[in-house]
């Protein structure tokens, strides 16, 4: 995992762009999990979630995902739990204090960061983890936060 998750920070920007095309796919489900229900469909999403994500980012399914603000590297993946930035123990060469074997999660992130379109976004602090939301399906959360966007607009719209 470890060798697939530096390869994808490398290719960042590939990603990100994935990401942009896959979102609105997304949203344009959101009719469709509301009618069936989202309770219904957070196991098979959470699955599918789990198996890309955890193929190609060592995903911990923490249920807020950070990867496009984070450079593709999961800060979950950081043995402190880090969320927005670096620890004081970075070694010299750039590995982790505390898995030495390892680079550290924010070195990695820094570097994709800088080769994403929105690569800025590293600078934007991450609320702290919730972990009461550690196995849930991320995607289905940032759907239901648009659609829901969507609709306040419309009827903040309508109201004028």
């Amino acid at each position: 995992m470890y060798k697939v998750r530096r390869w994808v920070v490398r290719h960042a920007r590939l990603f990100e762009w994935v990401y942009r095309g896959f979102e609105p796919l997304l949203v344009k489900l959101h009719p469709l999990w509301q009618r069936i229900g989202y309770e219904r469909v957070e196991a098979p999403v959470k699955a599918l979630e789990k198996g890309v994500k955890g193929l190609l980012f060592d995903c911990q399914m923490c249920g807020q995902c950070a990867l496009s603000a984070t450079g593709m590297s999961c800060p979950m993946n950081c043995p402190k739990n880090l969320r927005n930035g670096p620890c004081g123990g970075v070694r010299a060469n750039g590995h982790c204090e505390v898995k030495p074997e390892m680079r550290c999660v924010w070195v990695e992130a820094w570097e994709g960061s800088r080769r994403m379109k929105y690569g800025d976004r590293i600078q934007v602090v991450q609320q702290p983890v919730d972990f009461r939301l550690k196995d849930s399906s991320s995607w289905l959360r940032v759907v239901r936060k648009l659609a829901d966007q969507t609709r306040e607009r419309a009827d903040s719209g309508a109201v004028k």
